[in-house]
């Protein structure tokens, strides 16, 4: 279920940011429940972004390494206690040196939320203690949306220090920026020094969700609210699909808009899948499209499940497969 069962760390500086993102995937046909998250030391603190998860659905077990705390290597084992469908444990590793000698004001790069299209910049300054001569050759980064502009360094006796103008430019999607700046230096013991950089990019519309997926008896009519946000007051004039869709549209203007989608099943069972689009005073194709994915029900369904996401099959926990478990004692093992 784990995309990764250990990390490194690696090199950190004293108050740097330092987390890393456990992510896993309950594929049961049950739901999953996380009990709760334990770290062996005190120098990674764990927790569940999501403990209830359903078939198919994702969640986080979120490191971090208190680097404000605690100075040289140090590796902690994360477990991960499941009560739901069954007891079951997971143990994630991992391990890092902070280096008291490499300090970062602030700890991160919180770019914050930021208006699509438009840039932003941060500061955050890096000291080394102990050399004078120690030097910042080169700054890297995945992300292509960051352009990094280093000072002149400010050397003392036994120190130096650089000021680190971090932008991000206006061309950067919309969504999280949760990425990294690797420092590269001449300290052949701390060669790259990561600095985290956070923020949220917002589109000047934002629809939730863009994403609608519900079941419905043959003649059912099943609502779902869909919230629609702007910087400025707006009415909306229209969402079309097709004639099994229908909303009551709000009269009055305003920066959020709550619209009741109203689907009606057909008779004949199965699968469909509609696009939706909300016609607004703000402009043409300014309200992102919204997707809903309705399954019509049969007399012989149950209680509806969810749906994978590819073409996999869920994993049964039946007897079998839980004694199966319980003999290679009772674990979840990270796929």
């Amino acid at each position: 279920m784990f995309t990764d069962s250990t990390h490194d760390f690696g090199n950190v500086a004293k108050g740097g940011k330092s987390q890393f993102k456990f992510k896993f995937k309950n594929i049961y046909e049950e739901p999953l429940h996380v009990s709760g998250v334990r770290s062996s030391c005190g120098c990674t603190s764990v927790e569940c972004t999501k403990p209830d998860v359903k078939t198919w659905e994702t969640s986080d077990v979120v490191a971090t390494f208190n680097t404000n705390s605690f100075l040289g290597y140090h590796s902690a084992t994360i477990t991960v206690t499941f009560d739901k469908p069954y007891f079951a444990e997971v143990q994630l590793q991992v391990h890092g040196n902070i280096r008291g000698e490499v300090t970062l004001a602030p700890g991160s790069v919180q770019l914050g939320t930021i208006d699509a299209g438009k840039a932003v910049e941060k500061k955050v300054t890096v000291t080394r203690s102990g050399r004078s001569d120690w030097t910042i050759t080169d700054i890297r980064s995945a992300n292509t949306n960051f352009e990094v502009e280093v000072s002149d360094p400010r050397r003392s006796p036994g120190s130096v220090s650089y000021d680190l103008t971090v932008r991000l430019k206006p061309t950067a999607p919309v969504g999280y920026v949760n990425d990294q700046l690797f420092l590269v230096t001449n300290d052949s013991e701390t060669s790259q020094i990561p600095v985290d950089v956070e923020g949220n990019v917002v589109a000047e519309v934002t629809v939730s969700p863009a994403l609608i997926t519900l079941d419905a008896a043959p003649g059912q009519s099943v609502t779902k609210n869909v919230i629609i946000r702007a910087k400025r007051a707006f009415k909306v004039l229209a969402v079309t699909g097709d004639d099994s869709i229908t909303c009551k549209l709000p009269e009055a203007a305003r920066e959020v808009q709550i619209l009741p989608i109203t689907f009606t099943a057909g008779k004949d069972p199965g699968k469909t899948v509609k696009k939706l689009k909300i016609k607004t005073d703000l402009g043409e194709n300014v309200v992102p499209d919204i997707t809903l994915q309705a399954k019509v029900l049969d007399a012989a369904d149950a209680t509806p499940t969810a749906a994978p996401d590819s073409a996999a099959t869920p994993a049964s926990t039946n007897a079998a497969a839980l004694n199966q478990t319980q003999n290679a004692t009772a674990a979840v093992r990270a796929q």
